[in-house]
């Protein structure tokens, strides 16, 4: 599956699922995992994703605790979001797990940043701070970063701050990871490194709807599966009010598997002031833009893949066990 992978996590809950989903890729090489602040607070989150790798049997994958706020301002996840990212109800995982890495987040990804002679690839799920301040000293970094995959914006479609969130109705245009931290948006964006967007206008595609969560219960599930049935369980309330989508989970396909969806190479830009503070607006389609934009997704694809995998029944994990089978 190409170069290793950094995933760079606010690890709320659609993290959790698209975590469950990479960590059931016996093929794909994991490097470390960077915590922003975003969802959850970053010791909480940092805490739930080593549980998450006790579980997977991959507690040799380093997590790293980044930046607690943003470059400017403070714009948080509403309360009762961030207690169910930290708390995860509903959601069994180990209780024992090592500390955390002593190295930081932005200062592993600097020194990372710099080893040319090791490409690697980075998955963006939350607010975009570790990657900012990370960047601010390494305007080389494309030599080693091949690419940067963000889940994040919204382009065409309208944003996602009012969802379950009333008082942000008056900006309609912002989507979460963006508005959280628009400052460290703009300094990523100005990067040349070759980078995806997977915005709400790819995401919209893909709603987690009560039948999904019913058939996907139904599943043979491996042990993540099931971690990822219980979070899909304690989101019903917002399942229910169609105010759920595989955000994080589809990104975390798309690096795997980019024919699930399509993209064009844009110009954006973001908005860092204002009442729409945090809008990522399309300047124009330019096929000379370091920057990719997905804009459409083959739901049917993406259901797919991920059922299957956290169901075991993914034919890279049974092509991996069957060649293994063969080497005893």
């Amino acid at each position: 599956m190409g170069s290793p992978i950094i995933i760079d996590t606010d690890a709320g809950t659609d993290d959790i699922l698209a975590l469950s989903y990479l960590l059931s890729l016996p093929d794909l090489q994991i490097e470390a995992i960077t915590i922003v602040h975003g969802l959850a607070h970053v010791r909480e989150g940092s805490r739930n994703i080593r549980r998450l790798l006790h579980l997977a049997g991959r507690a040799d994958i380093p997590v790293l605790e980044g930046a607690e706020s943003p470059l400017e301002g403070s714009r948080p996840f509403p309360a009762e979001w961030r207690f169910v990212a930290n708390n995860l109800p509903g959601v069994t995982l180990p209780d024992i797990v090592g500390p955390p890495s002593t190295q930081g987040a932005v200062d592993f990804l600097k020194r990372r940043m710099l080893d040319r002679e090791r490409p690697v690839r980075i998955l963006g799920l939350g607010p975009l701070t570790n990657l900012a301040l990370a960047l601010r000293e390494m305007p080389d970094a494309s030599a080693t970063v091949k690419e940067l995959l963000i889940m994040g914006g919204a382009l065409q479609v309208p944003g996602n701050l009012s969802a379950g969130n009333p008082e942000k109705a008056a900006n309609e245009v912002a989507e979460w990871n963006i508005y959280v931290d628009p400052h460290a948006a703009v300094e990523v964006f100005k990067s040349d490194i070759q980078m995806l967007l997977v915005p709400l206008d790819a995401t919209m595609h893909v709603p987690i709807t009560r039948s999904f969560v019913e058939n996907f219960g139904r599943r043979s599930l491996t042990p993540l599966g099931r971690v990822a049935a219980q979070v899909l369980e304690a989101a019903l309330p917002y399942i229910d009010a169609h105010a759920y989508f595989a955000w994080d989970p589809l990104a975390a396909v798309a690096l795997v598997d980019r024919s699930v969806l399509q993209a064009k190479k844009a110009t954006i830009q973001v908005t860092t002031g204002g009442q729409n503070i945090g809008q990522t607006k399309l300047i124009r389609w330019d096929a000379d833009s370091p920057l990719a934009v997905s804009m459409d997704v083959n739901a049917a694809a993406f259901t797919a893949e991920f059922e299957q995998t956290l169901g075991g029944f993914n034919t890279k994990t049974q092509r991996h066990k069957d060649t293994k089978k063969g080497r005893n």
